[in-house]
């Protein structure tokens, strides 16, 4: 924290900038035009962002506590099945601009960057497994999702027991989930790709905190540097999705990362140490924010 100096401050309010975007992509798909009711504070958006994402950080599997707390949250202003497919979809429109975000870095790698044979291969089959997986996010949206889900795991030996028993519990619901998952590929599509765009130009937002890190390190990294190495360490850490804070795996993803384009991988370490003091000071923040809005409740 010391060697970025000053710098450390538009680092930490780069992700402000981030967390705003990502509350205005969730908002635009919690909004519908024609139902009143479902245009709430941004302001308790924003909370709910920022706070799913703390305790998202800390959550020991797949990072997705977040999203129940998210839900729990909604379910007074929205009902139980807007609540649950307003943050799904939101989920799954994270999701889908982290492909997005890998497939333009790939396009950038083979573009900028020499490979060897292998990597080359490497960078093509992700391309075409990207390709794939968007694919199959399109017809998701076109059929919904729960329901799709819950009928494949019926089939399944020991869970479909289960399964079944949740779907017949909660069809209702589920089949209300699927019908705002439909609704806002079809009908509000406008909001739908606002919120992808949003939600990938806050990854690009997000390159910039790397590109801070490198210009307090003295380091000639230029921007488009800065976004091979956010999201090729964004793509090897969510490759190994279950550890808490992606410990471990954020650093060797960076220090893997600048070594590709010519930096020493300590520089990487360095990069994962700050960026991890300023994901702790968010979690805080995020916390905190969570904290007082439950004692407000309470009184």
């Amino acid at each position: 924290m010391l060697q970025t100096g000053w710098w450390f401050v538009p680092i930490l309010l780069s992700w402000l900038i981030i967390y705003i975007i990502n509350a205005v992509a969730f908002k635009a798909i919690i909004e519908e035009p024609t139902v009143p009711g479902t245009k709430l504070p941004f302001l308790k958006i924003l909370q709910l962002t920022v706070s799913g994402y703390s305790i998202n950080y800390v959550t020991p599997f797949v990072a997705l506590g977040g999203e129940p707390y998210r839900i729990m949250e909604l379910k007074p202003f929205l009902g139980e099945a807007k609540a649950s497919s307003s943050v799904l979809l939101y989920g799954m429109v994270h999701i889908l601009s982290h492909i997005v975000f890998w497939l333009v870095s790939i396009v950038l790698i083979l573009a900028v960057l020499p490979l060897s044979p292998t990597m080359l291969i490497l960078c093509l089959f992700i391309l075409l497994f990207g390709l794939g997986i968007f694919w199959s996010f399109s017809k998701i949206y076109k059929r919904g999702f729960t329901v799709t889900i819950l009928r494949f795991l019926q089939r399944i030996p020991l869970v479909g027991k289960y399964a079944c028993t949740f779907y017949k519990e909660k069809r209702t619901v589920l089949e209300h989930i699927d019908e705002q998952i439909k609704d806002l590929y079809a009908q509000r599509r406008s909001q739908f790709f606002k919120a992808l765009f949003l939600e990938f130009f806050a990854r690009v937002i997000g390159c910039a905190e790397l590109y801070f890190i490198a210009i307090a390190l003295g380091l000639d990294m230029n921007i488009i540097q800065a976004f091979i190495v956010s999201s090729g360490s964004s793509l090897f850490a969510n490759l190994i999705f279950f550890l808490p804070m992606q410990l471990g795996t954020r650093e060797g993803g960076l220090a893997m990362a600048v070594t590709s384009i010519g930096f020493s991988a300590s520089v990487g370490i360095f990069m994962g140490l700050a960026t991890r003091i300023r994901e702790i000071i968010w979690i805080a923040i995020g916390l905190i924010w969570m904290s007082i809005v439950r004692k407000e409740i309470m009184n």
